[in-house]
């Protein structure tokens, strides 16, 4: 059987006295979506924010396995190394734009590390190197791949603060899929998007999941998106994992239900 793509063992964050994440383990798949709900409070964006070299976990293993067999081991990674060495992106649930970029500048700038590394960090982009002017080319169409995919091509030369909330949403996935992941992170990225711009996020996951044969992982309040696209749930309350499995068996669960899905579902549950 191959490793999963995510191995979460035993995690555990403390601040101080106060235990925000206690003894958490899940795996998440390669070309899956793997969702972590639960209340305000319960821990979902601590366990991104060890992910991602924000926050140093105080004991636990965090272990990401690319296609080709190489290992991280992202809790001992500085934060700047597990995007570009582990390739872990990430969203927040604010969005996170260069507001006074161009949208396209915005997915020129994703791809920094690559282009300062075939400038020989600065020298070839000056001079106008062969290798820096073909990174630059392939930097620039990779761009315009994720524009054309979420209907932006036309608002490139916008600045991203004058584009309508959900294009600044999809423009903030694409960007960070301009880094070229093996595992994206959002953080709720259906925050605040009307029914129809949730679906249509429902369909830029699923096409990217497929596609790109990445993994994403998913903190999410809106149950619709959750129930909808993900392949695994794991669930979380006053950061312990609670329940986890396929969405079927979220939804069945009563006490998942009764404390996440709400009481009206329960109750009509225990009436039939």
């Amino acid at each position: 059987m191959s490793a999963p793509l995510l191995a979460v063992d035993h995690l555990t964050m403390r601040f101080g006295g106060l235990i925000a994440i206690g003894d958490l383990s899940f795996e998440a798949q390669p070309r899956e979506i793997t969702a972590i709900i639960g209340p305000n409070g319960a821990g979902k964006t601590t366990v991104f924010n060890c992910l991602t070299g924000f926050y140093r976990p105080s004991s636990g293993m965090l272990s990401l396995t690319h296609k080709n067999g190489q290992r991280f081991l992202l809790e001992r990674l500085d934060g700047h190394l597990i995007t570009r060495t582990a390739r872990v992106a990430r969203t927040f649930q604010n969005i996170r734009l260069f507001s006074n970029m161009t949208v396209l500048e915005n997915l020129m700038v994703a791809q920094h590390a690559a282009l300062m590394k075939a400038s020989l960090f600065t020298l070839g982009g000056l001079f106008g190197l062969p290798g820096y002017r073909k990174a630059e080319r392939n930097a620039l169409e990779l761009a315009r791949h994720w524009l054309d995919k979420v209907g932006l091509t036309a608002k490139a030369d916008e600045a991203a603060n004058a584009l309508p909330y959900g294009d600044q949403r999809r423009l903030e996935i694409v960007r960070a899929m301009c880094t070229g992941p093996e595992l994206l992170c959002l953080d709720e990225p259906a925050a605040g998007l009307n029914p129809k711009e949730s679906a249509d996020l429902n369909q830029l996951l699923l096409s990217i999941k497929r596609e790109e044969e990445i993994g994403i992982l998913l903190i999410e309040h809106d149950m619709s998106v959750v129930m909808g696209i993900s392949d695994h749930v794991v669930v979380l309350d006053y950061g312990r994992k609670i329940a986890e499995g396929p969405p079927s068996h979220v939804r069945a669960d009563k006490a998942v239900i009764r404390a996440y899905l709400g009481e009206a579902e329960d109750a009509e549950e225990d009436a039939c």
